[in-house]
């Protein structure tokens, strides 16, 4: 098959005539084009930047490098580590036992603190809520709210 000048390289092959310079940073990340020349590989995705060249195609649809890569990032994606199902699991019952926790204090600091406990003096409600609230922001760190926001936006779910 011949590739002009400004096509993509539609499939895997060789070059069996011509000379090119070929864009290839969508594969390789080089932004500096490679000349190939007659027997030279190339890759299904790649521009084909000057000359003309004439190939044959080796690898075809789902056996060509870039359907590899989209095959590979996709599985990638639906996997999960180890470690990551381990750290959704702790953050399963951590997150709901601080919440239990800060609630227990703000109970036994109205019960057993200083009088008069449950009187309406602001500064008493007002130092009651404060040690629950400090409870569950010391025990759960912003930053795994951060990382479960930052999940949500890249398109994971929280399980």
């Amino acid at each position: 098959m011949r590739v002009r000048p400004g096509e993509k390289v539609p499939v895997d092959g060789v070059i069996l005539e011509g000379r090119s310079a070929l864009d290839e940073s969508l594969v390789t990340g080089e932004s500096m084009p490679v000349t190939k020349e007659a027997g030279g590989k190339v890759i299904a995705g790649t521009l084909n930047q000057s000359g003309g060249f004439v190939m044959r195609a080796d690898k075809v649809g789902r056996d060509t490098l870039l359907s590899q890569i989209v095959q590979m990032v996709a599985d990638a994606q639906r996997s999960r580590a180890p470690i990551q199902r381990l750290a959704d699991q702790v953050a399963g019952w951590f997150v709901p036992a601080v919440i239990i926790a800060a609630l227990v204090a703000f109970a036994a600091w109205a019960i057993f603190g200083p009088e008069p406990r449950m009187a309406f003096r602001p500064g008493r409600r007002r130092q009651r809520l404060d040690h629950c609230v400090s409870l569950r922001a010391r025990a759960c760190d912003p930053d795994v709210d951060h990382g479960r926001r930052r999940t949500w936006c890249a398109g994971g779910r929280p399980d």
